[in-house]
């Protein structure tokens, strides 16, 4: 097993993963325009969204990051990728190795759950457990539920799973471990879902059973281009139950780690509110959440 020791740098964005051998001559820059079709490792490293560019000299790499992310969350899962690479091409270029799943944790705005987000698409659209007693078809979810105790509600997502866990523990407490667990599931082929999943564009279409009316729409419209990206990016999901025309009031279903999150009300009366307020300031004048 080649092993990586991780050293900060000077620069808070840089983290340098230091190999016992000499990894190259000379040195390599890359960036994400950088043509890295013969560099396993940076083809890797660059699933990672956070990942701007990846330095490689004598016996380290060095890997520069976005701010959206802290290396506390990250550093190892990076490390984890660079032994696994350095395994399978211990001299950078030219050797292959199949396509595998890396997860990594990201925090939410609801302290009560954990985003893990996987570097290869898990599914097209969302399914969302509340408990274990319905996890039956979503093995994934089941898994997760047999093996911790404290998860309490699954979210899948597109390239995450969002999990929400009781009092029990803390997330700096089991992240490493949900983390571990979720990437080995994956990667020996475990099954996520059975259930179809629901659509991010209509994703209460099976709750309400009709079609917006047209302010409704215009409503969900705008909900779709400016607030759902930032909740999806929180590993939530935000969308528009019903609206009453009378007190111009919009209810939203909050899903995922928005559901029960502290501050949801807060974001939705300061952020959500008056955004609707200003594009459609005859349509809205109050928001409401419901917990999905």
């Amino acid at each position: 097993m080649r092993q990586i020791i991780i050293e900060p740098t000077e620069n808070p964005k840089v983290m340098k993963f230091v190999a016992d051998y000499n990894l190259i001559p000379g040195s390599v820059e890359l960036d994400r325009t950088s043509d890295i079709s013969e560099i396993p490792l940076a083809q890797e490293l660059f699933n990672y969204p956070f990942v701007e560019r990846v330095f490689i000299t004598a016996n380290f790499i060095a890997v520069a990051k976005q701010d959206t992310v802290e290396w506390e969350f990250v550093a190892e899962s990076l490390k984890n990728i660079i032994e696994d690479e350095l395994l399978a091409n211990p001299r950078i270029y030219l050797q292959k190795k199949k396509e595998m799943y890396q997860i990594y944790a990201e925090m939410t705005p609801n302290p009560a759950v954990m985003k893990f987000v996987s570097s290869k698409l898990l599914m097209d659209g969302f399914v969302e457990i509340k408990n274990p007693a319905e996890s039956a078809e979503v093995p994934l979810a089941k898994a997760i539920f047999d093996e911790f105790e404290f998860a309490r509600e699954v979210f899948i997502s597109d390239n995450f799973v969002a999990v929400s866990k009781d009092d029990s523990v803390q997330w700096h407490e089991v992240m490493v471990a949900v983390r571990a667990f979720i990437a080995e599931y994956l990667q020996n082929g475990g099954a996520i879902s059975n259930l179809v999943p629901q659509k991010h564009e209509s994703p209460v279409e099976k709750i309400i059973n009709r079609d917006y009316t047209d302010s409704e729409q215009k409503i969900s419209d705008i909900l779709n281009e400016y607030v759902a990206p930032a909740v999806e990016n929180d590993g939530g999901k935000i969308s528009l139950l019903e609206y009453d025309e009378i007190s111009k009031t919009a209810r939203m279903l909050l899903q995922g780690a928005c559901s029960g999150c502290p501050s949801s009300t807060a974001t939705l009366k300061n952020g959500i509110e008056n955004i609707l307020k200003q594009f459609v300031p005859e349509l809205v004048e109050n928001v409401e959440a419901v917990n999905g």
